[in-house]
């Protein structure tokens, strides 16, 4: 039954695993108790949102790759300066 609610109430359930990490200091578990109890979470469904978050975000290496394609900004000090009068950064 229990097999049943867990496919109909968590469709992304069927395809989860278990990760298990080691040798965390016992500071860094308390700090993130705190946080998931802070937003009313367990603290696996806070290290399921917050790694779901990680693995969402591109790889550096992608990102980097992508800036290093684009065109080069072509400016002048004039240019800064008339930025930094507009309160442009």
């Amino acid at each position: 039954m229990h097999a049943q609610c867990m496919r109909t109430g968590y469709p992304w359930a069927m395809s989860t695993t278990v990760v298990q990490v080691r040798d965390l200091p016992a500071e860094v578990v308390a700090t993130l108790k705190a946080r998931a109890e802070s937003r009313g979470q367990s603290l696996a469904a806070y290290l399921r949102d917050l790694l779901t978050q990680e693995a969402a975000m591109p790889p550096i290496e992608g990102v980097m790759a992508g800036i290093a394609a684009r065109q080069p900004v072509d400016y002048s000090i004039d240019d800064l300066r008339s930025f930094a009068q507009d309160g442009r950064r």
